[in-house]
């Protein structure tokens, strides 16, 4: 990795490219390997903040992140972005809690399982609009895509 970014620097270099996103905008997105959100969003280096994590779910980083984009960097708008046949899909929380218990490990976080993306979604849009850590929570979508099909789908509260 350190080869290919040593050889493609000039392309990486970003002089004079603001941390400022240009359309005001930040995405939440699951880290799935399939999901590429500038291609899937039409976004482009620049336009926007990128936080992901498992499941693209509103956890407390996640809000800490969307907090500084926008108290920091200015955005207005964020868009979070979920899938289906996500790996939290139907998986146990208790069962990944026993397993790190197993090896000795006591998180202070949850797995975030879920049985219906959807839902799933719908409720981390609510805790978004609801934090006040956030000052623009009025523009605040919902998008479940579809890594077979390339399908993507906005859902609403």
């Amino acid at each position: 990795m350190l080869e290919q970014a040593a050889a493609r620097a000039g392309e990486l270099a970003a002089p004079g490219l603001s941390p400022r996103p240009r359309r005001k905008i930040a995405v939440l997105a699951c880290m799935d390997t399939r999901i590429d959100v500038f291609a899937m969003l039409g976004l482009e280096r620049g336009d926007a903040h990128i936080i992901r994590n498992a499941g693209g779910l509103a956890t407390d980083d996640a809000i800490r992140s969307l907090s500084v984009s926008q108290r920091l960097l200015g955005t207005e708008e964020i868009v979070v972005e979920m899938h289906d046949g996500c790996g939290l899909h139907r998986a146990s929380d208790d069962e990944f809690a026993q397993a790190l218990a197993a090896d000795g490990v006591l998180p202070t976080w949850r797995l975030g399982a879920f049985a219906d993306v959807e839902d799933a979604l719908r409720h981390s849009l609510g805790r978004l609009r609801s934090s006040r850590e956030l000052p623009a929570r009025d523009r605040i979508r919902g998008l479940v895509f579809n890594p077979e099909t390339g399908a993507l789908r906005e859902v609403r509260d």
